[in-house]
């Protein structure tokens, strides 16, 4: 079946896009699989316009309203691609690609995973608007929402489709923003040094977003703890362990963990919840 080539082809582009990600995602069943993977793609597709650094930020404002409207209907790879086609040329292949990853995504979760997608868009234009420049921690809520406590919404409404498990959206809200801060203080330089933006509300130090980051990681414990389905627990399990030792790391001064510290994680966090 031609959905099945997009759902296996989308697996092959996550794994070289982002090992780390590929990983958890193989300990989901096959609905959950799919429509992790063709999420991430999409969501990802959606992220490389909001990051690029040779479009000027109304013509990332002006493409992604236009998707944010897209996704709000099913839509064809024409209609993508002429939205695109001013700057098709720029984009990587996952961009590219967004439509066959709509495909790949099974039926029965298509719709809310078109909803996030509109969303984040959305949220990502409106920031473009704004240079990204945060300057309260209700700004830095409002940005951690959108660009990934959204998908801990998305997340959440697979579980309570695929086996019925009841969502608490404030801690799913929680575990995305943990997971932002930590990946906004990994990124803090290069932000302010390459984009000329910074997340880091005004007069914040660098504590302060550590202890914004360990408060969202606190919420992500709790909402793993909700959960009772080994692959989902191990699935969400292992980004967070991720995330706490990268917190870790940065504050003895290390910028990220080796490949042997993620290889470790992984052994450790199956370890932990094959115990339980």
């Amino acid at each position: 079946m031609e959905d099945e080539k997009y759902s296996k082809d989308a697996m092959r582009v996550l794994k070289e896009t982002s090992r780390t990600f590929y990983i958890p995602i193989t300990f989901l069943k096959a609905d959950l699989k799919y429509s992790v993977a063709s999420a991430y793609l999409i969501l990802r597709a959606i992220d490389e316009i909001e990051d690029h650094k040779n479009l000027s930020n109304e013509t990332k404002f002006d493409l992604l309203m236009q998707l944010s409207e897209l996704f709000k209907r099913p839509f064809s790879e024409e209609e993508y691609a002429n939205i695109l086609s001013p700057i098709k040329e720029q984009l990587p292949e996952v961009s590219i690609r967004l439509h066959e990853w709509v495909k790949a995504c099974p039926e029965g979760s298509r719709t809310f995973m078109m909803e996030t997608a509109s969303e984040m868009a959305f949220g990502m234009a409106k920031w473009a608007k704004e240079n990204w420049q945060v300057h309260t921690k209700e700004d830095l809520d409002d940005y951690t929402y959108y660009v990934a406590g959204s998908v801990g919404v998305y997340l959440s409404k697979l579980w309570e489709w695929s086996y019925g498990q009841e969502p608490n959206e404030e801690l799913a809200i929680g575990f995305g923003r943990g997971l932002q801060a930590v990946n906004i203080l990994r990124n803090q330089k290069e932000d302010i040094d390459e984009r000329g933006v910074s997340f880091v509300p005004d007069g914040w130090s660098r504590d302060q977003l550590f202890a914004y980051a360990e408060e969202n990681l606190t919420q992500a414990d709790a909402y793993i703890a909700t959960l009772n389905e080994r692959s989902t627990i191990l699935f969400c399990r292992l980004p967070l362990a991720f995330a706490h030792k990268s917190l870790a790391a940065m504050k003895k001064g290390q910028k990220k963990m080796s490949r042997a510290e993620v290889e470790q994680t992984v052994e450790e966090v199956q370890l932990e919840v094959d115990a339980k």
